[in-house]
């Protein structure tokens, strides 16, 4: 049974993709971003709208499901969760219910950041829920991501649904996940793609030290669960009790910071610059979690000392964050180059090759194919979220954040299914509308 949806905060199209593969029809997009909105029209042949704070609900027109995977940046942990304060993104959620309140669409789906349920000790989560029963919805909602459908990408989003009606959606259960299916990336790959874009050879030396030092470790010993801090090896400033930004000039003097650099004869401007950059702020004292970190990256560096003590401090001459290493393989081979890497922030992290991370805005993070030495590709990028069928961004940066900020295809299609089925029967949609 045909259907009209409209897809705000459209982006790419991830909602219109799926509902119209299921064979319903959108007769209204809205994006923001002028270049977004420009594809959606090539990618569609359907105009796309501005800024939904302009767009008079009455200009929309009439339409059975609402689809809307509203600003996140607002409620994530990632960011500074201003939530609704957020103004021009997370005051964006009334616009959906300014709509919903005018069309009263017998269907609804959004999609957020999980951490909306928890955000601002859950009063957000509060008020979203209120907001869309007060309008007649029953409101269901639940975390899922891709790889609970056979998609090789670990990606948790909140979807939330809605039906008007009181206790409408009581028959209606989420698409449960396949747990037993093996799942490995390779799926979507291709074999040495030429568009490809290779790591640089200073990345290949960084990665081939750390390969050096996880090889040196014996092999009845475990690599550490917690990320490896290379900048830690030989230095002895105080953990447990005060912090060194509050200790004297003379007291840090007895002291080693990075990489075993002594801090006599220094000021304390140079000692603290010194010290690794997250033994230097200005606390009174380290945070629990924090002590039993370094005190276990201590004990690990301490037992291996003569080991590594020459690969550690080659990676002095390296960027900060790649002097730490995040092993997330267990037990399995321990080939750097055998698994997917990110050069993150927070250190490289070196992960299983059965889920890729999650796309995200930033493309600093964008997975990396060790066996190829490479980065994923758009076109792989695009298959992980079910996108590869439609015209991209011609700005390679741009199109991996707008991949980022897609929804995931396959999910939303699962969703939809189960949500939809039942009016695929005409008989149910008139007893409904009796």
């Amino acid at each position: 049974q045909l259907m009209k949806f409209i897809d705000l905060f459209a982006g790419l199209g991830g909602f219109h993709v799926a509902l119209n593969t299921l064979g319903h029809e959108c007769v209204f997009a809205c994006e923001k971003d002028p270049r977004l909105r420009n594809l959606y029209t090539t990618n569609f042949n359907l105009e796309c709208s501005g800024d939904i704070r302009t767009t008079n609900e009455s200009d929309i027109p009439t339409h059975d499901i609402l689809c809307a995977g509203f600003p996140c940046q607002p409620f994530s942990k990632a960011g500074k969760q201003k939530g609704f304060d957020d103004v021009g993104r997370g005051d964006l959620f009334h616009d959906i219910i300014r709509i919903l309140n005018h069309h009263k669409p017998q269907f609804f789906i959004l999609e957020n950041v999980p951490n909306i349920k928890k955000h601002d000790r859950e009063r957000t989560w509060n008020y979203v829920e209120k907001s869309l029963r007060m309008l007649g919805y029953d409101v269901k909602e639940e975390i899922l991501s891709p790889h609970h459908f056979g998609v090789p990408q670990i990606r948790n989003r909140i979807f939330i649904v809605g039906s008007l009606g009181t206790g409408s959606l009581k028959d209606f259960a989420f698409p449960k996940p396949i747990l037993n299916k093996k799942i490995d990336i390779r799926e979507i790959l291709s074999e040495n793609p030429p568009e490809a874009k290779m790591l640089s050879e200073k990345q290949i030396e960084c990665l081939n030290i750390w390969q050096e030092i996880i090889s040196m470790i014996p092999k009845e010993d475990a690599l550490p669960s917690f990320p490896i801090w290379g900048m830690e090896f030989g230095a002895d400033y105080p953990i447990d009790k005060i912090a060194p930004y509050k200790m004297t000039s003379e007291e840090l003097n007895k002291y080693k910071g990075a990489f075993g650099k002594s801090l006599a004869g220094l000021s304390k401007d140079e000692q603290i610059a010194a010290l690794p950059s997250y033994a230097r702020y200005d606390e009174a004292e380290f945070p629990k979690w924090k002590k039993k970190f370094l005190t276990d990256i201590r004990g690990f560096f301490k037992k291996n000392e003569q080991t590594l003590s020459s690969l550690i401090n080659q990676l002095q001459s390296f960027p900060p964050s790649w002097q730490k290493l995040e092993w997330n393989c267990l037990d399995l081979e321990r080939n750097i180059f055998s698994y997917i890497i990110q050069f993150r922030a927070s250190g490289i992290r070196i992960k299983r090759t059965n889920y890729s991370p999650a796309l995200v805005l930033t493309s600093t993070q964008i997975p990396i194919i060790g066996w190829e030495r490479r980065y994923i590709t758009l076109n792989e990028a695009a298959k992980l979220q079910q996108l590869e069928n439609i015209v991209l961004p011609d700005v390679q940066t741009f199109a991996y954040r707008s991949l980022g900020n897609a929804v995931n295809v396959k999910t939303v299609t699962n969703i939809s299914q189960e949500l939809l089925q039942e009016l695929f029967i005409p008989e149910v949609r008139t007893a409904m509308a009796v």
